[in-house]
């Protein structure tokens, strides 16, 4: 494929920092970025067609075991893959991951995936990767109960560190 770096395809990219000036995805270069406290929590929820997937979640009575626990675990083992799951994330040395993922009401179970590093980029794309790899996991744990659930409401809650901090209530 021809390269296409006339002006106006320059332009059109030069606000993607993950696109060159070709076009061509890339990793972005954070070698010049101060390295900072970095925090990011990312929140997802699962729902539920029947109130007795619940039930069975927090008697703990799942044919495959431990939901929580399982879904818990899952979140944090992601955190950690995320620059393998996702093409141009960099490795980034986690100081700290919190994965809740607990029972809200009577058809919801919601996760809150929270991390940390001292780093020059931010754990957005790790959060959300452990948010996501825990509903999923609440999904594969249930699915033989409930062939309806619904994975949903998932977003960075928070960020932390680096140009631009946010909080979404």
């Amino acid at each position: 494929m021809p390269k296409m770096s006339t002006p106006a395809f320059t332009r059109a990219y030069s606000s993607f920092s993950h696109v060159d000036s070709d076009g061509q995805a890339q990793m972005v270069d954070v070698s010049d970025k101060r390295v900072t406290k970095r925090i990011a929590t990312a929140r997802g929820e699962i729902q539920f067609s029947t109130p007795e997937v619940v039930d069975l979640i927090r008697s703990n009575s799942m044919k495959k075991g431990d939901v929580l626990g399982v879904a818990r675990v899952a979140g944090i083992m992601a955190v950690k893959s995320t620059p393998t799951i996702i093409p141009l994330c960099h490795p980034i040395m986690i100081t700290k991951i919190k994965n809740n993922v607990e029972v809200q009401d009577q058809s919801t179970v919601v996760v809150e995936t929270t991390v940390q590093c001292d780093g020059k980029t931010g754990v957005e794309m790790e959060a959300i990767t452990g948010a996501m790899a825990s509903l999923v996991t609440v999904y594969d744990m249930c699915k033989a109960v409930d062939k309806h659930m619904v994975i949903s409401q998932v977003y960075v809650k928070q960020k932390q560190g680096g140009k631009h901090d946010f909080k979404i209530q």
